[in-house]
């Protein structure tokens, strides 16, 4: 008998255990024997065993040693599990799918919260070879990633992934859940990359100076807060007003913005 394992602060570990919730997570993935599933940090195999049975295989990202062999020992009967040993942000997404002659892949977890922003960032990056994602997160995470302009809560994250996905927040889950209970709630999200046509065409360290300059202080009008990268008559070329706040802005301004901004 396999003895639980003892979650690890140093991880941000958090184990689902409850049944109804880890059933909803895999009816919202559906996963099919002919994909390519990813599992992001599969812990003690919650989602890992559900996920396995119904896509017969699959690859999970584990960091934590420990946790290993009691994946591999409960996976055995299920299907073809393999994991690899890394740390999610060296994970090269673009280059596993090549090597395993797939077109997309679909990743799916129960992220760290701690690094969870970082994480999402990576995986966008290799948004063109991801079909869709399906991550639990902190729910104020998830409200800030779907949030609308003019939201208290929009910000960095909102453009940066509004820009690269559809972001669907799905449902809520109670700290109840978890082993042990985190302080606050969590909540599921779907991602679907944008297709090639819908993307922006801006270049990306552009992109990331304006948007990070626009809400590094939420309160300044445009005019100040991007004064190191466009002054007022530049912005008002790209169809903003200067005297806005980044708040109020469409992801779409910033790529206007974004393209006539000086290269870093």
């Amino acid at each position: 008998m396999n003895t639980p394992a003892r979650p690890k602060k140093s991880f941000g570990q958090h184990f689902l255990h409850e049944t109804r919730y880890i059933q909803r997570i895999v009816a919202a993935i559906a996963p099919r024997p002919d994909e390519f599933v990813v599992e992001i940090g599969p812990g003690e195999g919650a989602l890992t065993l559900p996920l396995l049975k119904a896509a017969a295989k699959l690859t999970a990202i584990e960091l934590d040693t420990d946790l290993i062999p009691g994946l591999q020992s409960r996976a055995a009967p299920v299907g073809e599990l393999s994991i690899v040993h890394a740390d999610v942000l060296k994970v090269d997404f673009t280059a596993m799918a090549h090597r395993h002659g797939v077109q997309k892949l679909r990743l799916a977890g129960n992220l760290p919260y701690y690094i969870s922003s970082p994480i999402l960032f990576h995986c966008v990056e290799h948004a063109a070879s991801i079909s869709d994602m399906h991550f639990m997160l902190q729910k104020e995470v998830v409200d800030r990633m779907a949030a609308e302009p003019g939201s208290k809560v929009y910000g960095r994250l909102s453009v940066m992934l509004q820009l690269a996905c559809q972001v669907i927040p799905l449902f809520t889950v109670p700290p109840g859940a978890f082993r042990p209970p985190p302080k606050v709630d969590s909540a599921v999200v779907r991602l679907v990359p944008l297709e090639p046509a819908q993307r922006h065409d801006a270049d990306p360290e552009r992109l990331h100076a304006v948007v990070k300059a626009a809400f590094a202080q939420r309160r300044k009008t445009l005019g100040n807060a991007l004064r190191q990268l466009l002054d007022a008559d530049a912005i008002r070329r790209a169809d903003v007003d200067p005297k806005a706040r980044a708040e109020t802005l469409a992801p779409s301004d910033f790529v206007r913005l974004a393209k006539i901004a000086p290269s870093a």
